[in-house]
């Protein structure tokens, strides 16, 4: 599962000719022939949503209330919907499909949300580009979890936590 979210991201980024950090996200939605959307939830907890409808362009809705770095984390993870899950259909004026990003999604407890968060981190945070960026941090930074941890962040335009996770995942740190 994740080695399919990983792969699907490098593969976006080798098309999109994306090789160094920060990844301009919404350039990858726009070349997927999709748009972002901005706006207030009224459910405070939903980050983003994906709604395709037949015939038009998917919309990658995204709530501005909540701070950048996050927006783009939803952005991309909306984004792995969009290239690796058919979504649910719900039945307004007539068929759509659709799939949300809430609380529930970074709870690891659904394979499509744990898919799309693994696509996100994969889309945002290449492990080859992570690991690039490792070894020109200046040695005491690098020696510092943290201060490698926060240097990275800003560096890929991530929050610190998502850094942190990826590092560990990437078994670069403990």
């Amino acid at each position: 599962m994740a080695r399919r979210a990983e792969a699907r991201a490098a593969q976006l980024l080798a098309d999109c000719g994306v090789f160094s950090p920060p990844v301009n996200v919404e350039r990858l939605v726009r070349h997927q022939g999709a748009m972002v959307s901005r706006s207030s939830f009224k459910d405070g907890d939903v980050s983003g949503m994906l709604l395709r409808r037949d015939g038009q362009s998917p919309v990658i809705g995204v709530n501005d209330s909540q701070p950048p770095l996050r927006q783009r984390f939803t952005i991309a993870h909306e984004l792995g919907h969009l290239l690796l899950h058919p979504g649910r259909e719900v039945v307004l004026d007539r068929p759509v499909r659709i799939n949300l990003r809430d609380g529930l999604s970074s709870t690891a407890t659904d394979r499509e949300e744990i898919e799309a968060n693994a696509f996100a981190a994969s889309l945002l945070m290449p492990a080859d580009m992570v690991r690039e960026q490792l070894v020109l941090l200046p040695v005491a930074i690098r020696q510092d979890p943290d201060r490698c941890t926060t240097a990275l962040a800003e560096r890929f335009e991530v929050s610190a936590s998502a850094m942190g996770f990826r590092l560990i995942n990437l078994g670069l740190v403990s």
